[in-house]
């Protein structure tokens, strides 16, 4: 009898712990907080506005451009402009729809390194890591990056 009950609690454990997990998942604003990229120099803030998600860019490793000191800006833009407004606070991820289970897409994704926009794709593995996918036409020529969510401390 003792055997049963311990199976019984653990079978229950499981099925519960699986739910939970998929519930957590599971759920469009599942991707909002805070994100460090995989290369760990950035970390980017998902949040809500109106009915898409976007992002912007809270956390530069190096903040400061080390020829002058000051904040990195944005030189590789293509529009002249845009060229002195400052990385850090920029949106640059935008756009997105929660699609299905996990998946947000059609969004587009801007690399302030190269100044070029990319169509994007983010998949949630787990509650705590988002793969991030840019790409030009369709979704096989392009590049991934996993994403860490950072706990607030």
């Amino acid at each position: 009898m003792k055997l049963s009950y311990t199976l019984l609690l653990t079978l229950l454990f499981a099925f519960t712990g699986t739910n939970v997990l998929q519930a957590q998942t599971d759920n469009p604003d599942a991707i909002v907080g805070v994100w460090k990229t995989g290369e760990g120099n950035a970390m980017v803030r998902i949040y809500k506005n109106g009915e898409k998600y976007q992002g912007k860019i809270v956390w530069l490793k190096e903040p400061n451009d080390p020829e002058t000191g000051k904040p990195k800006v944005d030189k590789n833009h293509p529009e002249e402009s845009a060229r002195t407004r400052p990385i850090l606070g920029l949106i640059n991820v935008w756009g997105f729809t929660y699609a299905e289970k996990n998946v947000w897409e059609e969004g587009n994704i801007y690399d302030p390194k190269n100044g070029s926009t990319y169509s994007c794709t983010i998949k949630m593995s787990n509650p705590n890591s988002i793969d991030v996918r840019g790409y030009i036409g369709i979704s096989l020529i392009g590049r991934s990056d996993t994403w860490t969510r950072q706990v607030a401390k």
